[in-house]
């Protein structure tokens, strides 16, 4: 593979704005790379949840200042793998996501069978499927886009490398690698990367037909720079524990240097000892 690609395509160096504790965090470099390949025309996700993965992929298009218009596609309530949760979910990707991409892109609360009326035959560039994750959900998921997709699409499969519980992707995935180019990170859960067109562009079938020493450079590439996101991710989360505890700290301070809070604490912790030392000393008197 010809690795001047990565260097002309500097867009996965780029740190995420969102950063959620998620299986997708490692990566979002890619999907802001695989963007910058693609420069896809219309771009829909199956499965937002918070935004990780949403959010790099719009991230991307608007550093890139392409002409992209993008979709996210989710009920936000919940499913199996996921657990149920509540409207804050979806309000806090929103208050995220309006102000950034507002302009280009849209946030849909639908189903995802609810949604292929709104999206024409051939239409589709870019399809991230990442909804219920058992093999039939998945692979309906696949089955009913599929006509939606244009000549040179691409579509996603997160957890590919999950094989435990009713996960069921790394089956539709072994059965759909003969039929397609294909190239899958293994980690971070494992992300698949289709390309499904007639057509597809030629960067595509560069990544997509990488010798085996080639694919290894790749998945160690964006296995580190996935990390480094991670590692960053970790230290804000660290930065803001202390902070929160140095606010706790000098909150601590001021109430106790204010002379009556000091005096008020005597007198409390002095009368409840003074209540156990009469309680005690009746329960000796008693006792005599």
């Amino acid at each position: 593979m010809n690795l001047q690609l990565f260097a002309r395509q500097p867009i996965h160096t780029t740190m995420p704005l969102l950063l959620e504790h998620s299986t997708w965090t490692q990566h979002t470099p890619f999907a802001m790379y695989l963007v910058s390949l693609l420069r896809p025309s219309l771009l829909v996700e199956l499965g937002t949840y918070r935004g990780t993965s949403y959010c790099a992929f719009c991230q991307a298009i608007k550093e890139l200042n392409l002409d992209t218009v993008a979709f996210g596609i989710d009920t936000w309530i919940g499913e199996v793998h996921t657990g149920e949760y509540d409207h804050n979910v979806y309000e806090q990707l929103q208050a995220h996501h309006e102000p950034l991409y507002g302009a280009f892109s849209t946030l849909i609360r639908s189903t995802f069978d609810m949604a292929l009326q709104h999206f024409a035959d051939g239409s589709i560039d870019l399809l991230h499927i990442d909804g219920l994750h058992t093999y039939e959900a998945a692979r309906h998921d696949f089955e009913t886009w599929l006509p939606k997709l244009s000549d040179t699409a691409v579509v996603v499969f997160h957890d590919t490398n999950v094989r435990e519980r009713d996960f069921g992707v790394h089956r539709l995935w072994d059965e759909l690698c003969p039929k397609y180019p294909h190239f899958e990170m293994t980690h971070g859960h494992g992300l698949g990367i289709l390309a499904v067109g007639r057509k597809p562009q030629a960067e595509i079938l560069e990544l997509t037909s990488q010798t085996e020493e080639e694919a290894r450079y790749t998945r160690s590439l964006f296995h580190q720079l996935g990390w480094r996101v991670e590692i960053y991710q970790e230290l804000l989360a660290l930065r803001s524990e202390r902070a929160a505890l140095q606010s706790t700290a000098e909150l601590h301070h001021r109430v106790w240097s204010y002379r009556p809070i000091r005096i008020l604490y005597y007198y409390l912790t002095e009368g409840v000892r003074g209540i156990a030392r009469r309680a005690m000393r009746q329960q000796s008197e008693s006792d005599q």
